[in-house]
């Protein structure tokens, strides 16, 4: 991705989130020099990864497969005692716009509709060899309620309501055509986004980088870059 259609991806969550009446911690907001002014403050900041992340997983179609994320609270898998006991993150989707099909081998996480447009979600269940199986039907809790679907079954969810994706349950979801910009929000276990995505797409997690404009905010991934000691 380019770093201008990152910083217009940036600018555009600012926007929705604002729209939202959703205000992010104060770093979220900080220009490159006031980032530059804190750098001794920012350990446990690079260490559990909050903050901005914008990324097309490589598909190199932003606004069909990619999102915008904010890691509001995670705490370290690696270095007990740094940060939060669990994570919390916002997961931003232009209309039309979806996560590719993955699964995560140690987090468990509530998906929420938390403001805009829906949800689309179709789940499936993981074979034994790791591969995506289109076969069984999948058991997954929603706000309390116990839904049954079958494999790749669309599931849309409203403004309010949420999922609960458990280990090894292969997901895509994103913000259904037609019905608007979407906010989503994910509460989790402690988070570690560089080890424990599991992807049935050809793609990668973060997104390779080109320079063409100066930064508008630093993504969680490229702090060390930035900073290092």
């Amino acid at each position: 991705m380019k770093r201008s259609e990152i910083n217009a991806a940036l600018r555009w969550a600012e926007a929705l989130l604002e729209g939202a009446n959703i205000r992010l911690p104060r770093f979220a907001y900080w220009s490159m020099d006031e980032w530059r002014a804190h750098r001794d403050e920012l350990a446990t900041i690079r260490t559990v990864m909050q903050g901005w992340d914008i990324t097309d997983f490589g598909s190199g179609d932003f606004n069909r497969i990619g999102a915008v994320l904010f890691t509001v609270r995670n705490g370290s898998l690696t270095a007990p005692g740094v940060g939060s006991p669990y994570a919390e993150k916002y997961i931003l989707l232009r209309e039309g716009q979806r996560l590719p099909n993955h699964y995560h081998a140690s987090k468990t996480e509530d998906i929420i509709n938390r403001n805009g447009g829906v949800m689309s979600m179709r789940l499936y269940n993981k074979r034994p060899d790791g591969s995506v199986d289109t076969d069984s039907d999948v058991a997954v809790w929603s706000d309390g309620l116990r839904l049954t679907l079958k494999p790749g079954e669309e599931l849309l969810v409203t403004r309010g309501n949420s999922v609960r994706l458990t280990p090894y349950m292969y997901h895509i979801f994103g913000a259904k055509r037609g019905e608007g910009d979407l906010i989503v929000g994910e509460v989790s276990a402690v988070n570690d986004d560089n080890t424990d995505n599991y992807f049935a797409e050809p793609v990668s997690r973060f997104a390779a980088i080109e320079e063409d404009e100066p930064i508008f905010h630093p993504l969680c991934n490229e702090y060390d870059k930035l900073w290092n000691d």
